[in-house]
Formats: C-alpha cells, sequence, structure tokens
C-alpha cells in the first residue's frame, strides 16, 4: 500500500526529480509516524524516543525539499493533519486496528497519487481516475483482509467484503475492459478465499501480486 499509488502516479503521470525525495520523505515519514502512535498508544515516547528523532532526521529535510521545490503540495497538508488526527485518536484508544483507522490510512496512501501529479505539475483531473482505482482497491483490501485474519470466520464481514467488491466491479468497469477484468479478479478472491486457511504470510504474497496487476491495469487504462 506504500508504494504502490506513488508508483501508479509516476506511471501516468510521468517523473519528475522531486517525485524521489517525495518518495523518502512518504516512506520515512510513515515509519515516523509508526513509532509516533506506538508512543501515543503505550503513553511511553521515552520508549520510542530514538526510533522518532531518527526518522524525523530522514523525513524532514526530504519534504523540506519537496516543499521548496513544488510548494503547490501545501495544499495537502490539511487533508493529511485530519487523518493522521484520526490515526492518533484510535492509536489513544488502542483501537488501532478499527476499519476506520484503516481506511484513513489508505487515503493518505492513496492521495500519493495526487501529490506526484502535484510534483510533476500535471492537472489532478489526469490522474483522478488512478486516485479512484488505487483508493477502491485498497478500501476493499482492508475489508478483505480482515476476513482472512481478525475477523475470520465471521459471515457478516463475508458478506460485505463480497458486496462491495461487486460494487465496486460495477463501479470500475465503466473505466474499461482492463479495469473490469482487475476488479472481477478481486471480487473472485474476496468470495472464494475466505475461509481456506491461508497464512498471513500467504494473503500478504496474494496481495503483492494483485498490486502488480492494479498497476498493469492503471497503465492500460489511465496512461
Amino acid at each position: 500500500m506504500l508504494a504502490v499509488p506513488h508508483l501508479a502516479g509516476v506511471l501516468v503521470a510521468g517523473w519528475s526529480w522531486p517525485a524521489a525525495p517525495l518518495a523518502g520523505a512518504w516512506l520515512s515519514g510513515y515509519l515516523l509516524s509508526y513509532y509516533v502512535f506506538l508512543a501515543v498508544k503505550t503513553r511511553r515516547p521515552s520508549r520510542w524516543h530514538q526510533q522518532m528523532v531518527v526518522y524525523a532526521a530522514v523525513a524532514t529535510p526530504l519534504a523540506a525539499v519537496v516543499t521548496v521545490a513544488r510548494p503547490a503540495v501545501l495544499w495537502y497538508a490539511p487533508l493529511y493533519a485530519l487523518l493522521l488526527a484520526i490515526n492518533a485518536w484510535y492509536a489513544w484508544r488502542r483501537h488501532e486496528r478499527a476499519l476506520l483507522n484503516d481506511l484513513a490510512s489508505v487515503v493518505q496512501s492513496c492521495l500519493m497519487v495526487f501529490l506526484v501529479a502535484a510534483v510533476a505539475r500535471v492537472d489532478v483531473a489526469e490522474v483522478a481516475g488512478v486516485f479512484v482505482a488505487c483508493a477502491v482497491y485498497f478500501a476493499g483490501t482492508a475489508v478483505y483482509v480482515k476476513t482472512m485474519i481478525r475477523e475470520r470466520g465471521r459471515r457478516g464481514y463475508r458478506y460485505a467484503s463480497a458486496g462491495y467488491h461487486l460494487a465496486a466491479l460495477a463501479a470500475m468497469s465503466w473505466y474499461g475492459p482492463a479495469m473490469a477484468g482487475m476488479f472481477g479478479l478481486l471480487l473472485v478472491r474476496a468470495a472464494v478465499l475466505p475461509g481456506h486457511g491461508l497464512t498471513p504470510k500467504q494473503v500478504g504474497l496474494i496481495e503483492l501480486v494483485l498490486s502488480a496487476f492494479l498497476l498493469v491495469a492503471i497503465v492500460f487504462t489511465f496512461a
């Protein structure tokens, strides 16, 4: 989820040199937020102080380079602040596995599509479909993964996941055959795989392959 929206943005909007520090800032910023939220959850910031300092030292100059080169990215700062506040609230409540928290993280990641477009000086309208494809895919994956691991065996989640993916297939087919094929495959995954006893590692490997397929479908549809 971390890399796919950035890569999708580059594949469609094109490469520009600020995309490199943007990727570094995004990855190190994610790792920084991981330890910040651990500090919030445990109420022990001193325990994670070293990790927070290290990743802040990496993320800050990279983010500064991007914002100086392409100030337009700052338009997204308020939205990221809101989404991070949601993450922090769930961390404070020690309920970070909540679906809404997962979806907040999904939106953060998928916004990278627009940030890549901003640094490439490409109009956001040209990558809106890419954002939608990534967001619909990863939101569905958040629900699907719960049916495979934490909510395994709960029929309500399985029905919700299958229903979501059926609706996603209907909506995304509007973009053309590549998206129809991609989301048809995701529907089969959501309907068939739960209940087969796959390990978390196997679930993760399948998602890696499907993420690669998503990138291919995005290129065929939007590039």
